[in-house]
């Protein structure tokens, strides 16, 4: 079969900037390391007035497609996923073919487009779809764009709100792809869960406790039968372990569970055993909570090992980099990780073709997806092209109050009247609204 998968990617970042250790903290009364260290998040990007999930998802598309030189025509899908649209009927994709149409020459209207639902994991899905759609033969050649993008807002005073971040992720699906091949494997781990939720409501509902056990233990299911499908897998096999990130916090969680499965009947294993002893098994315990309070002293112990300690320094900080930048960006926040992992390799000049990355994305309500991801020859000058660290660099600072005046801006339930902090140049805004209530956009030279 072809390869099929990523052949390039562009990253769009919320224009503005809330720093948590220097700005956030203090009005909170909080130890700036409860964000540093616990979340492991120094700042949060957050739209500006003009700015929402169509303005950020176009933009990413834009620079994308100019940057590759691709014709409207060549585009056969785009799909959108998304957890922060404002319509339920007309899908974010139009509204995103309709930017690039003014931009570009030629249209869009033989695209299939269509909209991602499944909190943080559609992105993924979205990937999936492009997949079959091109494995099908049904693309005639052309090519998907996928487009992730949220505003990942939450109530003033909500726990999540540390963890607020705005931004968009484009990618171009196509055979013999330049960056990443997806591989045809994966595992799904699924049940009915209420760990958070959106029921017609702007910000979320959430149960923080019961959505990391929910996380860790659909990621654990996935992992499980994505081994079923690819078979026995060693922590050797893969140079980076891409996985959703919410918070970097929670991925520290979340790795040293995924390396206590990857080492089972491992060498690795053999070694660990000796110095902490073996992997419970809950045939050895006569209850499940005994069984639960072994599990959790061995993973305590296991993430003090040097081998898993070297583990995550080489395979998972790395993935870390841009999120702790700009918090979480909902269904962009795996692909994101995969980003930060490959611009670490070009930083320390490593060459990565034909390696192997482990993805894990996971979406609340609640449903986790592991696949992997092969490094192909062109990945240097896709990744090299990109322009987030400068975008960062870039984004306006807020204060605290002006903090508030944006929250407000973008909170619906809020008439609130702000004036932009930044000055648009190069990108889509937001121009008001049309006559039957619809978001109206232009492009600002």
């Amino acid at each position: 079969m072809t390869a099929v998968g990523i052949d390039a990617v562009e990253l769009w970042s919320g224009n503005l900037k809330l720093d948590l250790p220097e700005t956030f903290a203090p009005v909170k009364g909080d130890d700036p390391e409860k964000y540093t260290k616990g979340l492991g998040l120094t700042s949060s990007s957050l739209p500006d007035t003009y700015e929402d999930i169509v303005t950020m998802g176009a933009n990413a598309a834009y620079r994308l497609l100019d940057r590759k030189n691709i014709d409207l025509e060549d585009i056969g899908r785009i799909d959108v996923a998304t957890e922060s649209a404002f319509d339920n009927s007309k899908p974010v994709s139009t509204y995103v073919a309709g930017c690039l149409e003014d931009v570009f020459e030629g249209d869009l209207h033989h695209a299939d487009k269509g909209e991602r639902k499944f909190a943080c994991l559609a992105g993924t899905q979205a990937l999936n779809d492009a997949y079959n759609w091109i494995a099908a033969d049904r693309h005639r050649g052309r090519s998907a764009l996928v487009i992730a993008t949220d505003t990942a807002l939450y109530a003033r005073g909500d726990a999540g709100e540390a963890t607020q971040g705005a931004g968009a992720v484009a990618m171009l699906i196509s055979e013999e792809p330049n960056l990443v091949e997806l591989s045809a494997e994966y595992g799904i781990g699924s049940a009915d869960e209420t760990d958070f939720l959106k029921p017609n409501q702007q910000f979320p509902s959430v149960d923080g406790k019961r959505s990391v056990q929910v996380y860790l233990a659909r990621m654990r299911e996935a992992l499980e039968d994505y081994k079923k499908a690819a078979g026995d897998i060693h922590p050797d096999d893969f140079i980076y372990g891409p996985f959703h990130t919410p918070y970097p916090g929670m991925v520290r969680k979340a790795a040293v569970l995924a390396y206590r499965n990857t080492i089972r009947g491992t060498d690795i294993e053999e070694e660990i055993t000796d110095e902490i002893g073996p992997q419970p098994h809950p045939d050895n315990f006569d209850d499940n909570d005994e069984y639960q309070e072994a599990i959790r002293a061995y993973t305590d112990a296991l993430s003090e090992t040097e081998q898993y300690q070297n583990w995550y320094d080489d395979q998972i900080s790395p993935t870390l980099r841009i999120s702790r930048q700009v918090g979480n960006w909902y269904t962009g926040s795996v692909h994101i990780a995969r980003t930060s992992a490959l611009l670490n390799a070009v930083d320390r000049g490593i060459d990565p073709v034909g390696e192997t990355m482990l993805v894990g994305s996971y979406g609340s309500g609640a449903q986790a997806e592991i696949h992997s991801e092969r490094i192909r020859e062109g990945w240097k000058d896709e990744i090299s092209q990109l322009n987030i660290e400068e975008q960062l660099d870039d984004r306006y600072d807020l204060t605290f109050e002006e903090y508030e005046l944006v929250h407000d801006a973008h909170n619906h339930d809020v008439d609130a009247e702000v004036d932009p902090f930044t000055a648009p140049s190069g990108e889509f805004v937001f121009d008001g609204w049309g006559r039957m209530g619809e978001r109206k956009y232009r492009f600002v030279e």
